[in-house]
């Protein structure tokens, strides 16, 4: 795991976002203690205190199947038991999917399980960051209300936050480019609070805003564009929330990590 933030440290970054498990399988295996004495050790080297894990993309938290419910509260248990052990302290997850069963249900059903969850795990320094999502299918969190309904419903809202991601924000029909971020700034004063924000995803988007598509581009280079970025990196308000590039991992033209061109280009925003 610790290789995440040696590739942070190459690229000039100072946080990174990982995966503490297999995201796509069911079954975790045991941190090993050489692994979380490297992470750790690479950690306080790096003075990244603010490291972010994302859960699995298997867990729907909002499912009406009993059996998958039961089965997504295991396993995040599990994954907020590892950033526990490696002192990550921001486990970032989608809201979930109602799967037909509508939005209220839904929302419900997500604020119930994060209860069941929070009576099975001691209170820690491990803030649950709630995702705001681009609105696919049936999936929750496309709104920012509903993040704020999950907190509301929530017995233990404390330990609850939000990660904004602007793909998904623009997706979902916010617009932050230019002169309206200040209104955008207003949409999240009145819902989840600007306190409540503790991760950010930066990430242009392929598609067009209110498509309700997640597709991440390279920051500029998407429908979001420069516009959408610059009122972002210059607000005083983020400047010690880690963020978080998702754009794809490849190389561009000159052979650059794209990883890096995007960085450039997020700080010469500022």
């Amino acid at each position: 795991m610790h290789n995440a933030l040696l590739d942070a440290e190459r690229l000039g970054f100072d946080t990174t976002q990982v995966f503490t498990k297999n995201q796509q399988q069911w079954k975790a295996k045991p941190l090993e203690p050489d692994i979380i004495d490297a992470w750790k050790s690479h950690c306080t080297r790096l003075s990244f205190a603010q490291t972010v894990s994302h859960d699995s993309y298997l867990i729907n938290l909002a499912s009406p199947d009993d059996a998958l419910w039961q089965k997504s509260i295991d396993l995040f248990v599990e994954e907020l038991a590892r950033c526990t052990l490696l002192g990550i302290p921001y486990l970032v997850t989608h809201p979930g999917a109602h799967v037909g069963c509508g939005e209220e249900s839904g929302l419900e059903r997500v604020a119930a399980a994060l209860d069941l969850i929070h009576a099975r795990v001691r209170k820690g320094k491990v803030i649950t960051c709630l995702e705001i999502t681009a609105g696919q299918g049936t999936c929750l969190g496309h709104r920012l209300e509903h993040l704020a309904t999950i907190i509301d419903l929530a017995k233990d809202p404390d330990r609850l936050a939000v990660c904004l991601d602007t793909a998904h924000l623009f997706a979902a029909g916010y617009d932050f480019r230019g002169r309206k971020y200040a209104k955008f700034i207003k949409e999240i004063e009145i819902t989840v609070g600007i306190d409540r924000i503790k991760v950010l995803h930066l990430n242009d988007s392929k598609k067009e805003l209110g498509s309700r598509v997640d597709r991440h581009d390279h920051i500029g280079k998407g429908t979001i564009g420069l516009d959408g970025f610059r009122p972002i990196v210059r607000d005083k308000r983020w400047k010690n929330i880690p963020k978080i590039l998702e754009t794809p991992k490849e190389k561009d033209e000159a052979g650059r990590d794209w990883d890096a061109v995007n960085l450039e280009t997020l700080k010469g925003l500022m």
